[in-house]
């Protein structure tokens, strides 16, 4: 089954399926199964023409995959450009509702990076160009 260009592993079953659909989650499915009288257990291989249409129909009503992609980098590049905090913490790759950066936020920020151990080559670098300004004001 290929439902906006997306395929549907044949194997699964229809509720766990549909939810590899991007913007359909486990909570949406149900109320999709549900408008569209179709059973949850059933397999998606043993989904009848008039089944499938009933779910394609009913899926009509949602914005999933590129529809719903567009509308979320829209909304984040609206709040960039309105210069808002949420904005502010997009632009910068920062967590934007108020989680901790002290510690985590992994997933966001990328990996760890460590500062304080320099090769010998930069500090004897920065230490000629130490060196070289001149001093203060007098």
């Amino acid at each position: 089954m290929r439902i906006s260009g997306i395929n549907l592993p044949d194997e699964k079953r229809v509720d766990i399926g549909l939810s590899y659909l991007y913007g359909i989650g486990r909570s949406n499915v149900t109320k999709v199964l549900e408008k569209a009288d179709v059973d949850a257990s059933i397999r998606i291989k043993n989904l009848s023409e008039d089944e499938q249409k009933r779910i394609q129909k009913v899926l009509e009503a949602y914005k999933i995959e590129g529809d719903l992609k567009v509308e979320i980098t829209g909304n984040i590049k609206r709040l960039k450009e309105l210069g808002t905090y949420r904005g502010m913490r997009h632009s910068k790759s920062l967590p934007a509702r108020g989680q901790r950066t002290r510690s985590n936020a992994r997933t966001k920020r990328g990996k760890r990076l460590t500062i304080g151990a320099i090769k010998k080559e930069m500090a004897v670098k920065m230490e000629t160009a130490v060196k070289t300004k001149p001093a203060g004001g007098k």
